[in-house]
């Protein structure tokens, strides 16, 4: 890779007119050894060669990484068990989808993700190319399998969530613009196909459990009328209670005839004993008492009685007008499940979609020499002060 940076650092250092080139450079090296000497092994082992190999990895050999980002939030209607007054206060418009938005942020940490990404191969000749230094690429040291591909994946792949504005953010890097771009535009359509069928899945849910408990009620209604038409038809009864009402009016009537009849009579034998008409009214009341009988009797007090009737009738009324108002539940249920939803649908709304990065941010080179040369001397300082303790303790 060429860096003209330090390529033009290193030709524009001339020297002074007048004086030896190759004489100054074995002064300068000869001067440099002899430092370096003094200073001893350790520090050309902490600090003079890691230096070195940071210069050559920075400064020559690095691939240059492009930063793609895309900002998104999960929105979803406002839930819908609140108060009224709260629904009020809320303005009833949508909120962010904590559950989905938690869903999005497993999904994109996860092996499945890698998979949907990956399915036309595109993580892969993203970071499997030759053109890619052999330590940055993939594969490197024989580490080629999926579950390696997986952490390099997540090394390249970052999601983060701000807790507060519920935005989350995600960051991919690639060795080319134009692959960070695709791969953060992949992850990101795969993560609303997530939360599609997420959402699809609750809305199914709810209106396949209210469907079926409407054709859970349907049968019951159904088999409790046929009972009672079978009841019905096995008594001979429409309504044991009506014809009981029937009947017990029938006796009343009957019951005035028979006092009617019987306060005849009586004046009769009192005042006319020999009347021609009294065999015909101690028949008459005879007839009548019997009637009363025969009709007391059809209402209460025998096994085939409207009263024995009235207690199944009602037990299976009663369990038919339950059935029914079931059922009407069971349907009002259904509507509101299918207005439900008809409501609610998350979605990913895009607040920033993928950037094209037109330049490389990383690695940073000069950031990344002086880490590792402050590091080195960090380590050579400690190195030396543990010597040193080392050989105050044996003298």
């Amino acid at each position: 890779m060429d860096h003209p940076n330090f390529r033009g650092a290193i030709e524009s250092a001339a020297l002074p007119d007048g004086i030896d080139t190759s004489e100054s450079s074995r002064t300068m090296t000869s001067t440099v050894l002899a430092r370096l000497k003094a200073l001893g092994p350790i520090f050309i082992l902490a600090v003079v060669i890691p230096t070195l190999a940071a210069i050559l990895y920075f400064g020559v050999f690095a691939s240059d990484v492009y930063v793609s980002e895309s900002r998104f939030v999960v929105r979803s209607p406002s839930k819908s068990n609140i108060s009224p007054l709260g629904l009020v206060l809320s303005g009833g418009g949508l909120s962010a989808g904590t559950e989905e938005s938690n869903a999005v942020l497993e999904y994109l940490e996860s092996h499945r993700a890698l998979q949907d990404a990956d399915n036309d191969r595109l993580l892969t000749r993203a970071y499997t190319a030759g053109s890619i230094f052999w330590l940055d690429r993939f594969g490197s040291f024989g580490r080629s399998s999926r579950e390696h591909f997986y952490d390099y994946y997540l090394n390249r792949v970052a999601i983060e969530n701000e807790t507060t504005t519920q935005v989350m953010r995600l960051t991919v890097r690639a060795y080319s613009a134009k692959q960070a771009h695709d791969i953060n535009e992949r992850l990101l359509e795969r993560s609303e196909a997530l939360v599609n069928r997420l959402s699809e899945r609750a809305r199914t849910d709810s209106v396949t459990i209210a469907e079926r408990e409407v054709r859970g009620a349907q049968a019951r209604a159904r088999q409790a009328a046929v009972d009672l038409a079978n009841y019905r038809n096995r008594a001979g009864v429409i309504d044991p209670e009506k014809e009981a009402t029937v009947r017990l009016q029938m006796i009343s009537k009957l019951q005035d005839q028979l006092i009617s009849t019987r306060t005849q009579l009586q004046q009769m034998e009192a005042y006319t004993p020999l009347a021609s008409q009294i065999p015909y009214l101690r028949t008459q009341l005879r007839e009548l008492q019997k009637e009363i009988d025969s009709q007391t009797s059809g209402v209460a007090g025998g096994a085939r009685s409207l009263s024995a009737a009235t207690a199944r009738f009602q037990e299976l009324e009663l369990d038919a007008q339950l059935a029914g108002k079931q059922l009407a539940t069971a349907l009002a249920s259904l509507e509101d499940a299918r207005g439900e939803a008809r409501r609610k649908r998350a979605y990913i709304e895009r607040i920033a979609a993928p950037n094209l990065p037109d330049y490389a941010i990383e690695p940073r080179r000069i950031g990344g020499i002086l880490a590792t040369l402050i590091l080195g001397l960090l380590a050579w300082g400690v190195l030396s002060t543990l010597l040193v303790g080392i050989r105050e303790h044996r003298d």
